[in-house]
């Protein structure tokens, strides 16, 4: 079982569903409403246990009824928080637009105490992100935190994998403390400019990540599947009727992170990611629609 250390945020995910999204100063009538666990890091913490690798997560939270749901949606999934709790600020929370017709969504997120992340933060938790054998982050909580974390874990010989989401600008020399960045299409175009419609798109991207200092970058292209540097596209694995796809791509991170922390190569590890991520858009939820091991490998 490897171990994998996760960087990121928790949110409480509000999600509504309805025929389609409200002009400004428009209201409409939705058709469901749920609240449940959320947060880049999190769904990507809780899809790494539930393949079995041994997950840890840093963060923040505040004192109130969201971090609760935190800390029970981890200690379910197996994950072993790493936490601070502060009583002035609150617990993040994440508006989640859902189109009924096609399970496509829009996202607000509030990161609440996770943005008062630091590397301070990140130094005091050096013993355990370098005990690790993969180093995941996302740019959820503040960036300088995410390098220091990177830097770390670079220096421990830790693989190190950026998910490079919500979409932002980078500092100079981010991205060669990477072995692994996983954009989607949209984030892809940010990094480098180059809009990704087709595998030959998201060659020539590879090529600019590659340039900028990552080992091997990653685009994730939803129904298509992924894009290995070096290998070429990595198809998507049909598991079923698509119902959302929120958190399809912390699905896919946390499965190839699980699948890379113990041994397995980049393709097999990709190949875990896309059937993690194609498994769970059959179900409702981020962390609730994320599959075990077991249906994973049955899967494969």
């Amino acid at each position: 079982m490897g171990k994998v250390v996760i960087l990121g945020v928790f949110v409480a995910d509000t999600a509504y569903r309805a025929a389609r999204m409200p002009k400004m100063g428009e209201t409409i009538m939705g058709n469901s409403f749920a609240l449940g666990p959320g947060g880049k890091g999190s769904n990507q913490a809780v899809a790494c246990a539930r393949l079995g690798a041994d997950t840890h997560m840093i963060s923040k939270l505040g004192q109130d009824d969201f971090a609760k749901l935190a800390l029970d949606t981890w200690a379910a999934a197996g994950v072993t928080p790493h936490v601070e709790q502060v009583a002035d600020s609150y617990t993040g929370a994440a508006y989640i637009f859902i189109e009924d017709g096609t399970g496509d969504n829009a996202i607000i997120i509030a990161p609440g105490a996770a943005a008062l992340i630091s590397p301070a933060d990140i130094e005091a938790q050096g013993d355990l992100i370098a005990s690790a054998n993969v180093f995941v982050t996302q740019l959820e909580q503040p960036i300088d935190a995410g390098i220091r974390g990177l830097q770390i874990a670079r220096a421990a010989g830790v693989t190190t994998i950026l998910n490079p989401a919500p979409a932002a600008a980078l500092p100079d020399g981010m991205l060669a403390l990477c072995d692994y960045v996983t954009p989607n299409e949209t984030e892809c175009q940010a990094l480098t400019g180059i809009a990704v419609h087709n595998a030959q798109d998201a060659a020539k991207a590879c090529d600019v990540l590659h340039a900028l200092g990552v080992k091997t970058p990653i685009i994730t292209m939803g129904e298509r599947g992924a894009y290995l540097y070096g290998h070429g596209l990595v198809p998507a694995v049909n598991a079923g009727l698509v119902v959302e796809t929120t958190g399809a791509g912390d699905a896919f991170n946390g499965g190839f992170a699980a699948a890379l922390s113990e041994g397995k190569s980049p393709l097999v590890a990709v190949q875990y990611g896309c059937a993690t991520a194609g498994l769970s858009v059959t179900k409702a939820g981020t962390a609730p629609s994320m599959p075990s091991r077991e249906e994973v490998d049955a899967l494969l």
